[in-house]
């Protein structure tokens, strides 16, 4: 198996997600998050997750970061310089053991793409052969986002619904 496109793409998610702690500045910090989200849309996509790839896209790379410099620029400058005390030693430490704890517990998984997998064994042939006749729809996507899992569904649009509301309170101007 051939890591030409997937250890480069890990390597700029990781040098953003650093890049975005390290910075001082939240406008840089706003923008290296920006590029973040981007690659992970990236990630989701060629893992063949586009709906995923295309939220992340939308939500992640691009409203995010438009609601964050709306933000940024009703702040003075002052205000977006970011001040923190050094990390714990204790975080220093136990942040890298917990990666490659999570890395070594990676290998159980199954292969992607394995049609042996219990995703692929279980779950995904009911949806396949009992979706029409379930839902009367004749995709099987919209049949699970919709239908079999409806309330997910719910809850996610409600979360973005209230993020979106509270962004407006946030960003309106107050009549004076």
């Amino acid at each position: 198996m051939t890591y030409s496109f997937e250890l480069p793409l890990l390597a700029l998610l990781i040098l953003t997600a650093a890049g975005a702690m390290m910075v001082k500045e939240l406008l840089s910090a706003v923008l290296i998050l920006g590029a973040y989200s981007f690659f992970l849309a990236l990630v989701w996509a060629w893992l063949g997750a586009a709906d995923v790839a295309f939220v992340e896209a939308v939500v992640g790379a691009g409203l995010a970061t438009v609601f964050f410099l709306l933000t940024l620029s009703r702040t003075s400058p002052e205000d977006t310089r970011i001040r923190r005390p050094p990390p714990p030693v204790i975080a220093v430490v136990a942040l890298p053991l917990l990666g490659l704890l999570l890395l070594y517990a990676a290998n159980d998984l199954p292969a992607f793409g394995d049609p042996g997998s219990p995703a692929s064994v279980h779950v995904s042939p009911h949806y396949l052969e009992n979706s029409l006749a379930d839902t009367r729809t004749p995709n099987v996507v919209t049949s699970v986002l919709m239908d079999y899992r409806v309330l997910d569904t719910l809850i996610e649009t409600v979360v973005v619904f209230t993020s979106g509301i509270a962004c407006w309170l946030l960003l309106r101007r107050d009549a004076e």
